[in-house]
């Protein structure tokens, strides 16, 4: 049976008289900081961005270099890009390394698909927040944590445990129950929403707007309907606090029967095999070889698919929506 740490899982006093390298002061690495340092965390931040190291100076925290970060603090957390933490880490992180130190990832994609390899005598663990950098933050700052996803990989000290669930209740991350998992599941789930769920999501939405504009729908009407009015991101924020079946029982009884009368109409049988073929390439590693050889060529492909992507007429659209929704103090959903 699946393990769902909380609250009282986690001891504070694991990380007593410990310092913590935060590496990488970005999109999770800045609210990280924030929430271990508000739970008397002892952080040090070290950044390869120069401009990244003035922000962190400014809002309060020691900075120091890579290579005497991870030579000096008893725990490190890569939190840069996934693409650039291989670089980094094998040039100023691995030659210092020492035992009983422990290396706690945000994201197992590195170590599941074997850019970075750790030394046996470190300690390897995860602690992965289940949602947006910002929310990290803002949901510590007034209470309610987030989920996420803890695992360990490596447990060189036997005391990994611990680290991990110490720093995830620091977090903020065992307010919201922390779903023990193996490293590599982790990143599978990930790509796998990227790659299966998203796509079908903004392929809905494009044809669907296409189709009501061009029957003859008010451009402002079909993408306040769709999305800009937030009615389905509020649908999204029951699901994920009450499940899915209760969500769907807020609806009207219309929208119910509407709903579930249609349903098997979407249960194709292609769109199966396309989740299948999908997760085969990521877990067999060659999305994350393509993603290796997308970023050496300096995301050629990726900015010729944006656009491509943003020439597309809907979405001027789309802005002149917002722009007459913002005319009132519309900030959207």
């Amino acid at each position: 049976m699946t393990v769902i740490y909380h609250e009282e899982d986690g001891n504070l006093a694991a990380l007593q008289g410990k310092r913590v390298n935060i590496l990488g002061y970005g999109n999770m690495g800045r609210p990280i900081a924030f929430n271990l340092r508000d739970s008397g965390v002892s952080v040090i931040v070290s950044e390869p961005r120069p401009e990244k190291i003035s922000q962190a100076e400014l809002e309060g925290f020691l900075v120091k270099p890579i290579e005497q970060a991870a030579a000096e603090c008893e725990i490190i957390m890569p939190l840069l890009r996934d693409e650039d933490m291989p670089k980094v880490y094998l040039e100023s992180v691995s030659p210092h390394l020492r035992r009983g130190q422990a290396l706690i990832f945000s994201s197992s994609y590195n170590i599941a698909f074997g850019f970075i390899e750790a030394p046996p005598f470190v300690d390897v663990g995860l602690v992965s927040a289940k949602t947006l950098g910002h929310a990290v933050r803002e949901r510590f700052v007034d209470g309610q944590g987030f989920a996420s996803f803890v695992a360990v990989a490596q447990d060189a000290t036997r005391t990994a445990w611990d680290t991990v669930l110490a720093l995830a209740k620091a977090m903020g991350a065992l307010r919201g129950g922390a779903v023990e998992i193996r490293f590599e599941q982790e990143t599978e789930l990930d790509l796998f929403v990227q790659q299966a769920i998203l796509p079908m999501f903004h392929s809905a939405v494009i044809l669907a707007a296409r189709l009501l504009i061009e029957t003859g729908y008010p451009p402002e009407a079909v993408f306040t309907e769709l999305y800009l009015s937030g009615e389905t991101s509020d649908y999204l924020r029951q699901v994920s606090q009450q499940g899915m079946m209760n969500a769907l029982q807020l609806n009207s009884l219309v929208a119910q029967f509407g709903m579930l009368s249609r349903f098997d109409r979407f249960n194709d049988l292609k769109m199966e095999r396309t989740m299948e073929l999908t997760l085969n390439d990521i877990r067999n590693g060659r999305f994350a070889q393509e993603w290796a050889k997308e970023s050496s060529a300096d995301y050629a492909r990726l900015r010729q698919m944006l656009k491509q992507r943003q020439a597309m007429d809907i979405w001027e659209l789309e802005q002149q929506t917002l722009e007459l929704l913002r005319t009132n103090g519309y900030s959207g959903g």
